[in-house]
């Protein structure tokens, strides 16, 4: 079995609820992926930040809005970072037999779920992701890629030392509600 779960990262829902551009990007990834897989389900993964609502529910009513039907998609509300992103994909990846994950996030953030998914022993590949900055300011792009070169070897320590515990976790989890 080699079915693929799209497994789209949250991040920031800004005054309003709308979606940063970051949010924005990850949305469109995930919208290229699901018309490249139309059989493929998605997790749309993010919780509730600064403001309302909860970044996967933004990704749901975009992907919505752009035609995805809402039986594709299942919705991770509860996860605040990217290791518990990960976490909560690997359960519904698990609870729908599923054996890759298709991530979709900006391309400097790539490598750090793709080695924690690794990790966890989930085949992964990147998705229809945009070359460079994919429009995000210089700045941002910056400062979001300095992040990772540290974030990177937090949580493979991280996850190497709680392996199991992750895994136990995932399995607790399963997965989340629909839309």
């Amino acid at each position: 079995m080699n079915k693929a779960g799209i497994v789209i990262f949250g991040a920031a829902v800004w005054p309003g609820g709308r979606a940063s551009p970051a949010l924005a990007r990850r949305v469109g990834y995930g919208l290229a992926a699901a018309r490249a897989r139309p059989d493929s389900p998605i997790f749309c993964s993010g919780g509730l930040g600064r403001h309302g609502p909860s970044e996967a529910r933004v990704m749901a009513d975009l992907l919505q809005a752009a035609g995805v039907d809402p039986a594709r998609l299942v919705l991770d509300e509860h996860s605040r970072d990217t290791l518990e992103n990960v976490i909560a994909a690997l359960g519904f990846l698990r609870a729908r037999g599923l054996s890759r994950a298709i991530i979709c996030t900006d391309a400097y953030h790539v490598p750090r779920v793709a080695m924690m998914f690794a990790l966890l022993g989930v085949t992964s590949e990147p998705g229809p992701i945009g070359a460079g900055r994919g429009r995000a300011r210089r700045r941002e792009w910056w400062r979001m890629s300095a992040r990772e070169v540290l974030a990177y070897p937090y949580d493979l320590v991280l996850v190497l030392a709680r392996r199991r515990e992750i895994l136990a976790r995932a399995d607790s989890v399963g997965e989340p509600a629909g839309t």
